[in-house]
C-alpha cells in the first residue's frame, strides 16, 4: 500500500491528505435541516448528514488528492450511527480510488492491540469466511506502550501489505510535556523515531517503509532532524493551515526527491466555505470551496520545491 500511496502522490503532484473530520458546526445548515426534518433530532439524522457532507467533499476532491484521513472520534461521538457513517465513508472513499488513512491513534498490549489491528486493517475469520471490519489502508498508532503495542499492527501490515503511521512528535502545543523530555541524552520523540526506523527496516515497499511517522508541521526544526533519523519512513504531517503550519515549514519534512511526506489539512479544506477567502461559494457551494482550497494548498506546497 505504501507503493500505491507514493504512486498516487506522484501522479497527482499533491502530497496532500484531506482530513474528513465532520462536526455539527462544519456541516452546512441546509444539509442538517434536511435530515433532521426526515428523522428528527436523532443520531441517525446526524449520520445521514455526515454522509451527504462527506460524499460531496470526496466527489469534489478525489481527482486532486491521493488520500483522505477520517478521524474516528468525530464519528464515535455520534454512537453506533456515527461508526456506521465512518465505515460507509471508508468504503465510499476507496470506491473513488482514494487511499484511506484511519486516524484512530490506537495502542494497547497483546490481544487488545491485535484486535485493533485486525478490526481496522485486516478482518476476522468466521466459520472459514474472512470478514473485514473497517478496512482502512493505513492507521495511526500510539507507541506509548512500546513494541508490545506496535508489533500486532506490524504483523498485520506484513500480511495485508498495509501500513501504519506512528505518533512521534504531534502538533499540539502541550506535546512537549512528554515528547520533548530528555532521555539518555536525546528528546523522547527522537528515541521513538529510532524505534520507527527499526520497526520498519524489514517491512519496506520499493522506496519507503510500511511504518511511517506522524510529525507536526508546527515543529519544522524537529521535522528536519527526524527526517534524517527516519529516511525511509513516510511522514504524515498534521498542523498545516488551521493549526499554524505554513508551506515554508513543510520543506524539512520532505526528502530531496520531493517525496517522503504527506501533509494533512482538515478544517482548512472541509470547512473552507466558512472562510472569508472562499465566501463567494456560499454554504451550498461547500464542496466547490473545498476543491479550491485543495488547489490553493497544492500550489502553496509545490512552491517550496
Amino acid at each position: 500500500m505504501i507503493n500505491r500511496l507514493v504512486s498516487e502522490i506522484k501522479k497527482k503532484n499533491a502530497p496532500i491528505v484531506v482530513g474528513l473530520d465532520p462536526t455539527l458546526k462544519l456541516i452546512p445548515d441546509f444539509i442538517k435541516e434536511k435530515h433532521f426534518k426526515e428523522k428528527g433530532n436523532t443520531l441517525d439524522a446526524v449520520a445521514d448528514a455526515i454522509m451527504e457532507y462527506n460524499t460531496g467533499l470526496v466527489d469534489a476532491v478525489c481527482d486532486l488528492v491521493p488520500a483522505v484521513k477520517p478521524q474516528i472520534a468525530m464519528y464515535e461521538q455520534f454512537g453506533i450511527p456515527g461508526l456506521i457513517a465512518f465505515k460507509e465513508t471508508v468504503d465510499y472513499c476507496k470506491k473513488k480510488g482514494l487511499v484511506v488513512i484511519g486516524d484512530i491513534k490506537r495502542g494497547d498490549i497483546g490481544s487488545t492491540s491485535e484486535a485493533y489491528a485486525v478490526g481496522h486493517l485486516s478482518g476476522v475469520t468466521v466459520n472459514g469466511t474472512k470478514l473485514t471490519g473497517f478496512d482502512e489502508d493505513f492507521v495511526t498508532v500510539n507507541p506509548y506502550l512500546g513494541t508490545d503495542g506496535i508489533k500486532p499492527f506490524i504483523d498485520v501490515c506484513r500480511t495485508e501489505k498495509k501500513g501504519i503511521f506512528v505518533l512521534v512528535k504531534t502538533s499540539n502545543p502541550s506535546s512537549g510535556e512528554f515528547q520533548d523530555r530528555i532521555c539518555d541524552g536525546k528528546p523522547l520523540y527522537e528515541l521513538v523515531a529510532d524505534k520507527v526506523r527499526e520497526w520498519g527496516e524489514d517491512l519496506c515497499g520499493d522506496s519507503y517503509s510500511y511504518v511511517g511517522a506522524v510529525v507536526g508541521a508546527t515543529y519544522p526544526e524537529m521535522g528536519a532532524a527526524l527526517r534524517k533519523v527516519m529516511p525511509k519512513s513516510y511522514i504524515l504531517v498534521p498542523g498545516y493551515g488551521a493549526q499554524g503550519g505554513t508551506a515554508k515549514d513543510l520543506k524539512p519534512f520532505f526528502n530531496e526527491d520531493g517525496l517522503g511526506a504527506i501533509v494533512n489539512s482538515s478544517r482548512g479544506i472541509i470547512g473552507a466555505y466558512k472562510q472569508e477567502k472562499y465566501s463567494r461559494f456560499g454554504e451550498t457551494g461547500f464542496a466547490d470551496a473545498a476543491r479550491q482550497a485543495v488547489l490553493d494548498m497544492q500550489a502553496d506546497i509545490n512552491s517550496i520545491f
